[in-house]
C-alpha cells in the first residue's frame, strides 16, 4: 500500500505541475502575444491553438489527469499526514476545473464556431464576443488556484516522505 500511496501522490504533483503549467503559459505568453495581433490573427490562430490542445495526452496527462490523479492520492492517503494537503489541492483544482468547464470552454466553443469569416467586421465581432479580458481574468485564477494545489501537492510529498522515513 505505501507503494500505491507514493505512487498516487507522484503522479498527482506530476499532473497538476503540467496543468499549471498549461494554464500559465496562456497567461505569461499566449494570451499577450495574441493581444497585440489584429483580428484575423487572433481568431484564427485562437481557433487553431484550441483545436490542438484538445488531445488524449493533454487530458490524461494534465486537465483530466490532474484531477483523477489528485482524488488517487486522497482516497490513498486518508488518515494520514499528508492528507490534509493533498485535499487542500484537490479542492484547490476543483476551482481550476469547474471554471475552465464554466467559463474557458464555453467561450473556447463560440470562437470555434464562429468559423473565419472573409469580413473584417465579422471579425472583429467574434472576437468582441469572445471576451478576452474576461478569459485571461479567469485563467489568472486558475493559474493562481492550480499553483496553490501544486505547491500544496508538493508539500504533501514532503510530508509523506518524513512519515515513512520515521
Amino acid at each position: 500500500m505505501d507503494t500505491v500511496r507514493t505512487l498516487s501522490l507522484i503522479l498527482a504533483t506530476l499532473t497538476m505541475g503540467l496543468i499549471t503549467g498549461a494554464f500559465a503559459v496562456f497567461w505569461h505568453a499566449i494570451m499577450p502575444g495574441l493581444a497585440t495581433t489584429d483580428d484575423r490573427t487572433f481568431v484564427s490562430a485562437f481557433q487553431s491553438i484550441d483545436k490542438a490542445i484538445i488531445n488524449p495526452w493533454f487530458m490524461i496527462s494534465g486537465f483530466a489527469g490532474a484531477l483523477i490523479c489528485t482524488l488517487a492520492a486522497t482516497f490513498t492517503q486518508l488518515g494520514r499526514p499528508a492528507f490534509p494537503w493533498i485535499a487542500l489541492a484537490l479542492a484547490l483544482y476543483l476551482v481550476a476545473f469547474v471554471i475552465t468547464i464554466a467559463v474557458n470552454v464555453p467561450l473556447n466553443n463560440a470562437i470555434k464556431a464562429a468559423g473565419l469569416p472573409e469580413r473584417a467586421t465579422d471579425l472583429a465581432t467574434i472576437r468582441a464576443a469572445f471576451n478576452e479580458a474576461g478569459w485571461r481574468a479567469w485563467n489568472l485564477v486558475r493559474v493562481l488556484v492550480s499553483t496553490a494545489a501544486f505547491a500544496g501537492l508538493t508539500w504533501a510529498l514532503v510530508v509523506h516522505g518524513r512519515t515513512m522515513a520515521s
